[in-house]
């Protein structure tokens, strides 16, 4: 299946604890659905120190969150929209947000 959602891209939560919160897409992974968003779902890990980490202490980290609790932001209104897709005349699939019809590049 295509991807609607890719690294890079500007989402906002739409369900969650988060709900509301927009950032930037910093990986997806795809074989379990979920993305990782900057400043969205940030776990706390108590870690203890070793040899690569010097310094024990509380690491704050983001958790992957779930493709269908995520909203592409329509790079024309700024709002939220699902996304589709549409065949370009040289040949190129490309994603088209649906409210606006505007190509997302990327």
């Amino acid at each position: 299946m295509a991807a609607r959602i890719k690294k890079g891209d500007q989402v906002v939560v739409t369900a969650g604890a988060s709900k509301g919160v927009r950032g930037e897409v910093l990986s997806v992974l795809p074989t379990v659905e979920k993305a990782v968003v900057r400043g969205v779902a940030i776990a706390k890990r108590h870690t203890k120190a070793s040899r690569t980490n010097q310094e024990g202490g509380i690491v704050e980290r983001e958790r992957p969150v779930h493709l269908s609790n995520l909203a592409l932001i329509d790079p024309k209104s700024g709002k939220p929209t699902k996304v589709g897709f549409r065949v370009l005349e040289d040949g190129r699939k490309v994603r088209v947000a649906r409210a606006t019809g505007e190509v997302i590049e990327g």
